[in-house]
């Protein structure tokens, strides 16, 4: 039933003119396929298989018709009528029947059956169909009495083929409203048919006859509801039902065409006369069939039936620039869209929704691809968990994975082409016969691709669109390579605070473990002093402060980022004098090893925390005691009292031994947290964090070492207030002043 496709031209704006004609002629057919059209009630169709048959009596009739509760109610209000007369009223089904006749049943149930069928047409409740239903009931009025004239065996079917002979008009205009509005009352002639095919490329009539095919009704039905605009020469030899439905369309439309009045009534061998009989009984007929179906016709002879109109013709280069800007626009909103996302599902969530939305797709999941780049994995939505658990290798071939590889849209049909596993299951997972995938393309990297279920007849329009779908794709693409790389920033910052955590935690266990160390010998040193009944106030209060240290440094470790203290001033004199008494007082210090210090009296105070520099000392005094060792040796503490530097007054200590020195290795990285000779998991961080606590009170230290010994020489921001002078200040030697 389907016109013959056309050969595509040769000419370039031709081959334009060619595509977009077939796209139009793809689309209005796409939208017959799935447009809701009614269906054929089933009384109807039980009553044409009878029909067929020849087996239709009353009690078949009886039968039908009592399965129907609107048909039977419809039956009783017309047999009830006044047309009808009775002594008794209110007849019962059976009463009605034998009251009405076989012929009236069978026209009152094709006729309502019908007619039910138009009203549920989508656009018909909003469009005048007055004149429309007058000619399909003149068309089925006609067809009938000219079957009787003819002998035509089936008057029945013949009417039902007059009713149905213009229903491809309403089929147009519920699928093509707007295109079709204007010429769905424009007169019925060749003209409206050379329109129709013009702009829709399919004519009411093979859209009449494609419906009646689909409600599978007899195909002789079919035949005459496609051929009745066919000139009369052509139909000389065509089956009756053809014949007779195309003089009662002539008839019904043309009546005032003597030519083609005469034309039509020779192929049926009805003469003039005849033909004047079959219009003037028409019209009583049409008035009684309209009032038994309650359809009021009046005015549908004022209602113009002008010439059919076409606009004209759309230049195909200009149609496809503003498809092309069209497309423009559509991706700057996705993309605007896309950036607007929250998170990578609702970004996946809007990814698939755009995609069936200007696509088409019936369904639309995304592959992702793995961290290792050797494959695409599902990535879940809201709608599709289960793609969670599917991955597509990219090694073993296939549409999708080509596609990836590509970075071009691939289009998969299940019929026709060896599909691999992984499009066969996804053609079941999205319940589809084709597949279209979108790769997401950002620069030269493929993140994943987009895959969209279709029906195999949209494949071509989806084909047409391959550049916007490209477009698509990149925008989308975009959006989650942005989206990837804020996690990617979050998970290293988070990696970035726990690494800070985890070396915060190294410190302070190590920084805790000189504290300790202190506390256990003073334990010893009481222990040893209670047996012998002597004072020690002076090593509970050492005790006490040590303890004070443990619970701040473990207290720091829950604030990486401790808040700045204003500037106080620290006596460096006391505090070394308090490390010295610590060492001295627990034993710590062998006899072998003698501690000297050396310290001012005008140049002893510093800006910083005293317990900072506490820390500091003690674990230069604690290395240097190690160092040392067994042998014994001198550690010297000495203030050499202020210095001036970058235009900034510093007090410069220095903690020395005369012990082995440092070896090149351990010179190289000084200050940095490796791997020590010592036992212990801690080790090897004293000076790493000696260097973060200068730092930490705004200093510099510098390192000195060799055969004759080891010196640390420290700067620590002088105190700036009241007292200080620079009369006795001292240039540091600029060997001295190391990067720290």
């Amino acid at each position: 039933m389907w016109p013959p496709v056309r050969d595509a031209p040769d000419n370039p704006r031709q081959a334009a003119t060619f595509e977009t004609m077939q796209q139009s002629d793809q689309d209005i057919r796409n939208r017959l396929l799935i447009a809701r059209l009614p269906a054929m009630p089933q009384i109807l169709v039980r009553l044409i298989e009878h029909l067929q048959a020849d087996d239709l009596g009353m009690p078949e009739l009886a039968a039908l018709i009592s399965k129907d509760a609107g048909m039977t109610g419809k039956l009783l209000a017309v047999a009830n009528s006044s047309a009808y007369q009775r002594p008794h009223r209110n007849v019962n089904l059976e009463q009605s029947l034998v009251a009405l006749g076989t012929d009236m049943i069978k026209t009152l149930v094709i006729s309502d059956s019908v007619f039910q069928t138009f009203n549920n047409f989508p656009h018909s409740s909003s469009t005048d169909l007055r004149a429309f239903w007058k000619n399909s009931l003149s068309g089925a009025v006609i067809a009938r009495d000219i079957a009787r004239i003819v002998e035509y065996p089936h008057a029945e079917e013949a009417y039902l083929a007059g009713l149905l002979h213009n229903v491809g008009r309403l089929a147009l205009l519920a699928t093509a409203p707007k295109e079709y509005a204007f010429n769905f009352n424009a007169r019925d002639d060749e003209d409206l048919c050379a329109v129709e095919q013009r702009t829709l490329q399919i004519t009411h009539a093979e859209a009449g006859a494609w419906l009646i095919e689909r409600w599978q009704l007899d195909s002789f039905l079919a035949d005459a509801v496609l051929y009745h605009h066919e000139p009369s020469d052509r139909l000389e030899s065509a089956h009756p039902l053809i014949r007779i439905v195309r003089l009662a369309h002539v008839l019904s439309s043309h009546s005032d065409d003597e030519a083609a009045v005469r034309d039509a009534a020779g192929l049926c061998g009805i003469d003039a006369e005849q033909v004047g009989q079959l219009l003037a009984g028409a019209a009583r007929q049409i008035e009684k069939a309209a009032a038994y179906l309650g359809i009021d016709l009046a005015g549908a002879d004022d209602i113009p039936a002008p010439t059919a109109y076409a606009p004209p013709a759309l230049d195909p280069v200009q149609q496809r620039l503003s498809e092309e800007v069209r497309n423009m626009v559509l991706v700057s909103e996705v993309g605007q869209s896309f950036a607007r996302q929250q998170g990578e599902s609702g970004l996946l969530e809007a990814m698939t929704r755009s995609a069936r939305i200007l696509f088409d797709f019936g369904n639309a999941v995304v592959l992702l691809e793995n961290p290792t780049g050797h494959a695409l994995v599902g990535a879940p939505t809201q709608g599709s968990q289960r793609i969670a658990e599917f991955a597509v290798p990219l090694a073993k071939g296939g549409a999708i994975a080509k596609s990836a590889l590509e970075r071009r849209p691939a289009f998969v049909q299940r019929e026709g082409e060896e599909l691999g596993l992984a499009e066969e299951q996804l053609l079941r997972m999205l319940g589809t016969d084709s597949l279209v995938c979108v790769p997401l393309v950002a620069g030269a990297r493929c993140l994943g691709v987009l895959i969209g279920g279709v029906d195999a007849w949209q494949l071509p329009h989806c084909q047409r669109r391959e550049r916007f779908m490209q477009s698509f794709g990149v925008q989308a693409a975009t959006a989650l390579e942005t989206m990837l790389s804020e996690r990617g920033h979050a998970r290293r910052q988070l990696a970035h605070v726990a690494d800070e955590y985890r070396e915060a935690s190294r410190r302070v266990v190590h920084e805790v473990n000189n504290p300790l160390a202190i506390i256990k010998n003073y334990l010893s040193v009481l222990d040893s002093k209670l047996a012998r009944q002597e004072p020690v106030g002076g090593e509970m209060s050492i005790l006490n402060e040590e303890i004070d240290r443990v619970g701040q440094l473990v207290q720091s470790l829950a604030d990486l980022k401790p808040t700045e203290a204003g500037p106080r001033p620290t006596d460096v004199a006391k505090v070394v004098d308090e490390v010295q008494r610590l060492f001295r007082s627990t034993g710590f210090v062998p006899s072998s090893v003698d501690i000297a210090v050396v310290m001012p009296d005008d140049a002893t105070r510093i800006e910083g925390d005293a317990d900072v520099l506490k820390q500091i000392l003690v674990n230069l005094v604690k290395n240097a005691i190690e160092a040392l060792g067994t042998t014994g040796g001198r550690i010297e503490i000495l203030n050499r009292g202020h210095v001036n530097r970058e235009r900034q007054m510093y007090l410069e200590l220095v903690v020395s031994d005369n012990g082995p020195g440092l070896s090149r290795e351990v010179l190289a990285h000084l200050f940095s947290p490796v791997k020590s000779t010592k036992d212990g998991a801690h080790h090897g961080l004293g000076l790493s964090i000696v260097h973060s606590l200068v730092k930490k009170l705004g200093g510099h230290i510098a390192c000195r070492s060799g055969r004759t010994g080891t010196a640390f020489e420290i700067l620590l921001p002088a105190w700036s207030g009241a007292g200080t002078g620079t009369g006795n200040s001292v240039a540091l030697p600029a060997r001295a002043l190391g990067s720290a």
